[in-house]
């Protein structure tokens, strides 16, 4: 059996359950955000060491030692019951109830995809991607992560004012009172004028790449899908292609070099992952620059932009655990005499 952890608006979750349909698999899209509310879960310990995860929801009771591999795919935060309407108690229940379900979902012997919880954050961090990248082999823009304005202002002196900026935490979404999205910006004159404020609070700093395409790399167990974005071509994406403008955009399958992909595949895999999507810029020159990897990134867009099959490799390794002696394949192919 299967077990699918995500909120219940997740067309990626939903368009890789039509393809298990079709499998024959059974499996269970579970909502974390219901427990303790609308579901219940029960560990127990036998005194020689025997245990049972039982999970029981409004629908149904399931014997969570029946699982063979989770998709940890969005799954959201506990909700606490609305009887309880001191703050303190709600924000103790509520960490006291995710500490209770990682746990449990880490003590299943089962395949996870991408990962558990806790190694999905340690992968998120963005000075050890890029230490770990390099190490790899991949070239990197020059990089700053700093709250100090002096070495701010010596970077923007050192790169001749060309520099980006951008978010130094996993997520360009932030909710604080209200929602909003920090996207990679260029630091202007205007915006160095400022650069004692970022003593409030650490960023991101890099070198501003020159772009022929930028290129959003997933890597699903052993195999490597490339799509190009072709960002440049639209004022709205030039610097940052989440500023989606797909009528101007076009996508489409990349070529990615042999040496590149085994970087790729090395990096999720020294990450502890088995799945990653990976943004890296293709300079005019022909060099590839990595620029970060996220360990539970989107990828449909570019599975309909495309044709690439994405969601076909994650049912396949669903489906089955990876194994060592399964063969690197690079989207779209690659002639190795090439």
């Amino acid at each position: 059996m299967l077990l699918i952890l995500t909120e219940p608006l997740d067309i990626h979750a939903d368009h890789v359950v039509k393809k298990l349909k079709m499998h024959g698999v059974p499996f269970v899209r579970f909502h974390p955000a219901d427990f303790p509310t609308k579901a219940q879960i029960s560990f127990s310990c036998s005194p020689n060491g025997q245990t049972s995860y039982i999970l029981h929801t409004e629908a149904k009771t399931i014997e969570l030692n029946q699982v063979k591999a989770v998709w940890y795919r969005r799954p959201r935060i506990p909700v606490v019951h609305s009887e309880l309407l001191n703050s303190t108690e709600r924000d103790s229940i509520a960490g006291e109830c995710q500490d209770v379900l990682d746990d449990v979902w880490n003590s299943l012997n089962c395949l996870f995809l991408p990962a558990p919880r806790a190694v999905i954050k340690r992968a998120q961090m963005k000075a050890s991607q890029l230490k770990i990248a390099g190490a790899l082999g991949f070239e990197l823009p020059p990089t700053l992560i700093t709250n100090s304005p002096e070495d701010l202002l010596e970077f923007y002196r050192q790169h001749n004012g060309q520099i980006i900026s951008k978010l130094a935490g996993f997520s360009f979404f932030r909710k604080v009172g209200t929602p909003f999205c920090r996207y990679t910006e260029v630091v202007s004159k205007q915006d160095i004028g400022y650069f004692h404020d970022i003593r409030y609070s650490p960023m991101i700093f890099q070198a501003y790449v020159p772009k022929q395409v930028e290129l959003r790399v997933i890597v699903v167990g052993q195999q490597v899908f490339a799509a190009e974005i072709h960002s440049q071509i639209s004022y709205r994406t030039r610097h940052d292609w989440r500023r989606y403008d797909r009528n101007e955009t076009p996508y489409l399958p990349h070529a990615l070099p042999l040496e590149i992909a085994k970087h790729c595949i090395a990096l999720v895999n020294q990450l502890e992952l088995c799945y990653g999507a990976i943004d890296m810029v293709l300079t005019p020159e022909g060099r590839y620059i990595f620029l970060e990897i996220n360990p539970n990134g989107q990828y449909l867009w570019i599975e309909y932009e495309t044709g690439l099959p994405i969601s076909d490799a994650i049912c396949d390794l669903l489906l089955a655990p990876i194994k060592d002696s399964q063969p690197i394949s690079i989207s779209p192919k690659l002639s190795l005499g090439a």
